[in-house]
């Protein structure tokens, strides 16, 4: 899968353009602030609807605009399947969003989520690793809400039953009226810990071989942490017991702060260096090295993902990704991503010579104060 053409329309500073990428893909190259992580911003925005740096959609509408509106068109590969057109507008006026697949508006916006099969690789990813618990959820949240089946409905689900309990305790209302809410809790909540440690499990030891492989040999570990104790994941009706009797548990302490202090929505995903001391959280002592690594290895294993549950090769966006990388994980990260089995290939980089992933294939490309030359 690859992506054809891109239309842009008041996105960020970016100029209104009509592009044709390369099916090898492009290497944008600018100085800093001209819209080079926009750019990739906008390509990204068509797969999960959504900024990858966190901006809220008005803040994507361009100053001075009202809408902006983001169309891309993929082709499909010999061996994937066909492509899609993606087309998302906002408007900040009444903050309206609509997205439209193959020119047909989505019923639920939902249902436009994961047509471009990309991942993007940002130096602000160490923020998966140094953050807190809340950055490795929302990680854990796109990747299988992209990726597996029903997730996406128990999450939200789960969201609608957990704002209306936690609007319960607050207001002090008798355990009759908070405790109405339990069951569609417990039940999307049941789906979203199991989907959620199935795939760490699946994927820990993938983890621990791309972080050997940049690291230089150096080992780490990936590991759920539920608030509520599951000692059998793959049972949902487990799950649910279990979710359930630690909801009884936390009654209480609940009534007491008037929040739900038990479920998906506090959960983490832990990261650990496996041989220095005695799993050392990657958090807490990993070094700027060490935590751009597993940022890195999360990365890759999302790649995997794709690759496994899509069958089909991932468009691989890179933001300047090597400029804070030291030279020997610099030089080991490359050799790997020029062996993964990765499709299309857009990066950023602010001169030529950056340009480090298929050098000598990309195509490039010019930006200056939002405006694109080809």
């Amino acid at each position: 899968m690859h992506l054809s053409e891109l239309s842009l329309r008041h996105f960020r500073n970016l100029r209104n353009q009509e592009l044709e990428l390369p099916r090898e893909g492009v290497a944008l190259i600018g100085d800093n602030a001209q819209g080079k992580s926009n750019f990739l911003e906008a390509i990204y925005y068509l797969e999960t609807l959504r900024s990858f740096r966190g901006a809220r959609d008005a803040q994507m509408v361009a100053f001075g605009e009202d809408v902006f509106r983001v169309v891309g068109t993929t082709e499909g590969e010999d061996d994937e399947p066909r492509g899609a057109q993606v087309a998302a507008a906002f408007q900040k006026k009444g903050k309206r969003k609509k997205v439209s697949v193959d020119g047909a508006e989505a019923d639920r916006l939902t249902d436009a989520l994961g047509h471009f099969s990309a991942v993007i690789f940002s130096p602000a990813d160490v923020d998966l690793v140094s953050g807190g618990p809340s950055e490795r959820r929302r990680f854990l949240d796109i990747l299988l809400s992209l990726n597996e089946p029903g997730y996406v409905g128990a999450l939200s689900d789960y969201k609608k039953s957990l704002v209306r309990r936690n609007a319960a305790l607050k207001a002090g209302q008798p355990w009759s009226l908070v405790s109405v809410w339990d069951q569609g809790l417990v039940r999307a909540g049941a789906d979203i810990m199991s989907a959620r440690r199935s795939w760490v499990e699946a994927r820990a030891g993938a983890f621990d071989d791309y972080y050997a492989r940049v690291s230089g040999g150096r080992r780490a570990r990936m590991t759920y942490r539920p608030q509520v104790p599951l000692e059998d994941a793959s049972d949902v009706d487990a799950v649910r017991e279990a979710f359930g009797e630690a909801l009884e548990a936390a009654r209480d302490r609940e009534v007491r702060r008037g929040v739900t202090l038990v479920g998906p929505h506090r959960d983490d995903l832990r990261l650990q260096l496996c041989d220095e001391g005695d799993g050392l959280d990657l958090r807490d002592y990993g070094s700027g090295g060490q935590r751009r690594t597993a940022a890195l290895a999360l990365r890759l294993v999302e790649a995997m993902t794709i690759r496994e549950r899509r069958s089909r090769r991932p468009m691989i966006l890179l933001d300047d990704v090597f400029a804070e990388l030291d030279g020997g994980r610099s030089e080991r990260i490359l050799e790997l991503m020029e062996g993964e089995d990765t499709g299309q290939v857009v990066l950023t980089a602010p001169k030529d010579a950056d340009v480090r992933i298929r050098r000598d294939a990309l195509p490039r490309w010019r930006i200056q104060a939002g405006a694109i030359t080809t």
